[in-house]
């Protein structure tokens, strides 16, 4: 097993990896900025090791500086978190070049995934269904863009291959404007990401965001702890997660995380990964891979009883999977609220000091934040500064224990979107289930 990890993250997630390397027995480090000294997982390491200024490009970017706190601290091994360097392939490289292991997929693997032309092909290749699309980037011949357009059907979307996180992309709902949507899109993604290569796919227009967890070994085995619904979403980041999908029933998870396991084997996946689907009239469609741990993972812990870090840990140290795939049985429901530093109604992030802080409890109620009280928040990061997750029987009974868990939970000094979540856990619509990923915004607006 691994002696020393480097926690190269910050915040929720990294206090997370802290806690599972300490009930494996694994000594730790925490790097940080000038500005996270007081962070909650630094001051319960084993050691930490200041890596720089606020700004993140100095600190949790600054790969040369992540490395050297390996170095000075005889670590064995760097586990990214998610977000920063998670999936920078040439950090990982960088890591394992210089003696550690990354706990996380091969560098050439990630390369593949992270482009979004070579990972629709490497799953088409493996069975995955894909959203009906150019089949590869697109050229500079406008009449060829034109006839791949009227093979797919409008309403097209034109996607920067390096894109994430919702930017890169245009839809295309004529044929009037496809050669300049083609010609800006190249244009941002050539200045966004370094690489102007962009290809088409179908744009579905009331999809679900379903995405399947998985994790595989160097050994060749590789497993799915079933699907999660993200279609709660503004701006296309994720608001609301739970586990399992609502009306995904056990014949098309079987089938769909089969694929996805399969997939894993052909690529060489290493790690824990997530397949992200959209799903529209019953039908998948893949449209990338995380290639990392989701902020999401609690979800998939609850129902499935699978600790997802650890076993990150275990594989990275060279370790079989702890379990086969007959083992994974999906219990019950979870639900997962995202509490943000930020006002509820114009989402404007809210940092500055923690005065009073109280966690909600009682069953089936796991809070994973860095938050204390007195702790300042930082201006300088994502505004997310927890995770409350409830897990029940049912859906109803989860929906209900989270509005009680949002209730009780006191964060006082800042604002937080807490009253937000109220306001969706109660939500008729979503209550039913299945909502799309359109939904929340047209809410808001409203």
């Amino acid at each position: 097993m691994l002696t020393k990890v480097v926690i190269a993250n910050r915040g929720e997630i990294a206090l997370r990896i802290l806690r599972a390397c300490r009930e494996m027995g694994i000594q730790t480090v925490a790097v940080h900025s000038t500005a996270d000294r007081d962070l909650k997982h630094v001051r319960l390491a084993d050691e930490s090791v200041c890596i720089g200024p606020p700004s993140s490009i100095d600190s949790y970017l600054n790969i040369p500086a992540v490395i050297s706190a390996a170095e000075v601290t005889d670590a064995v091994a760097i586990h990214p978190g998610y977000g920063f360097l998670s999936e920078n392939a040439d950090f990982a490289e960088q890591v394992e070049k210089s003696g550690f292991t990354f706990i996380g997929p091969r560098p050439e693997t990630i390369r593949v995934m992270g482009d979004k032309v070579s990972a629709i092909q490497a799953m088409k290749n493996a069975g995955v269904p894909c959203v009906p699309g150019s089949d590869g980037p697109l050229g500079d011949d406008v009449e060829e863009n034109i006839r791949i357009a009227r093979k797919i059907g409008y309403p097209v979307i034109i996607k920067a291959s390096g894109g994430g996180g919702g930017r890169g992309m245009r839809v295309v709902h004529s044929e009037a404007a496809l050669s300049s949507a083609v010609s800006l899109t190249r244009g941002e993604a050539a200045a966004a990401f370094g690489n102007d290569m962009v290809y088409m796919e179908k744009y579905l227009e009331n999809p679900r965001h379903v995405e399947f967890q998985v994790l595989a070994d160097e050994h060749g085995n590789a497993i799915h702890l079933g699907e999660r619904d993200c279609s709660m979403q503004r701006r296309h980041q994720k608001v609301i997660e739970e586990a399992p999908a609502p009306g995904i029933g056990n014949k098309l998870r079987k089938e769909i995380g089969e694929r996805c396991a399969k997939a894993c084997q052909e690529i060489g996946y290493r790690g824990a990964g997530t397949f992200e689907f959209l799903y529209e009239n019953g039908e998948f469609y893949f449209i990338e891979m995380n290639t990392r741990l989701q902020v999401e993972h609690p979800v998939t812990e609850f129902i499935t009883g699978v600790d997802i870090v650890r076993e990150q840990l275990r594989i990275a140290a060279g370790e079989k999977l702890a379990y086969k795939q007959k083992d994974i049985q999906v219990r019950g429901h979870a639900v997962e609220c995202r509490i943000n530093a930020e006002d509820p109604d114009n989402f404007m992030p809210s940092p500055g000091m923690v005065k009073r802080f109280h966690a909600p409890g009682g069953l089936g109620v796991r809070v994973d934040t860095h938050l204390y009280s007195d702790y300042k928040v930082p201006p300088y990061y994502d505004s997310m500064i927890g995770k409350l997750v409830t897990y029940a029987d049912n859906r109803e009974g989860a929906l209900a224990r989270m509005y009680v868990a949002l209730d009780e939970m006191i964060i006082e000094g800042i604002k937080t979107n807490i009253p937000l979540h109220k306001r969706l856990v109660k939500d008729t619509a979503f209550c039913e289930g299945g909502v799309n990923i359109h939904y929340l915004e047209k809410l808001l607006d409203m």
